[in-house]
């Protein structure tokens, strides 16, 4: 099974994606990640990559190809693999399908975890964390006892600087302009699958299931 996994910041694609790693044992290949454990090892395209990094630029689609190129050549991906967080654009798509044919692997799906923009935002700006305990809640879907549970104790309901509205809308912006796209891209060469990703965990994991069958 190889996939892209697509969908805005909030929309659930990290969740879903340990998910499906842990039960068919194939490797979830973020790129920030990546990018780092690159960096990390000194591989040739990872030692460009660190270069780049340390002297504060952005790491350019040609290494960035490479650095996915040398992992998916990795034994665990042999059977599969999640891409997440690349492509971000058509220009990418269009040179990742090119390594891809190249490899031999080419992509079975891009999944899209659909999730209307008011919840998404909702999802984010509603995040905190119990000072007393670390658990993440939501002031909007989290039960109200389990609020009630931290502040009572003392703990207070805290909220990362990037949670707040505006920094927000701006990420969901830059979605909506540079990565929606590929939904467009990928449905025109009959790859996309589309999962409503509004619910609990475990029922938009059964519905992501569903469409990889």
């Amino acid at each position: 099974m190889r996939i892209v996994l697509l969908g805005a910041p909030g929309s659930g694609k990290g969740t879903q994606a340990k998910k499906l790693m842990a039960d068919r044992n194939i490797p979830q290949i973020s790129t920030g990640d990546m990018l780092r454990a690159a960096a990390a090892s000194g591989s040739r395209f990872g030692q460009q990559a660190k270069e780049i990094m340390d002297a504060g630029q952005l790491v350019s689609d040609d290494i960035v190809l490479g650095i996915i190129s040398e992992r998916l050549m990795e034994a665990d991906a042999e059977s599969g693999f999640i891409l997440d967080g690349f492509p971000r654009t058509e220009k990418q798509a269009l040179d990742l399908n090119d390594l891809l044919d190249e490899m031999g692997k080419p992509l079975d799906a891009a999944v899209l975890l659909d999730v209307d923009f008011d919840i998404l935002m909702k999802r984010l700006t509603g995040r905190r964390t119990c000072s007393l305990t670390g658990k993440l809640l939501n002031i909007y879907f989290s039960p109200r006892e389990e609020l009630v549970e931290c502040t009572n104790a003392g703990g207070e309901l805290i909220q990362r600087e990037d949670d707040n509205e505006e920094v927000i809308k701006s990420r969901l912006e830059v979605y909506r302009s540079r990565t929606e796209p590929l939904i467009d891209f990928y449905s025109k060469r009959g790859k996309l699958k589309t999962v409503n990703a509004d619910g609990a965990i475990d029922e938009v994991y059964e519905r992501f299931l569903e469409v990889l069958q």
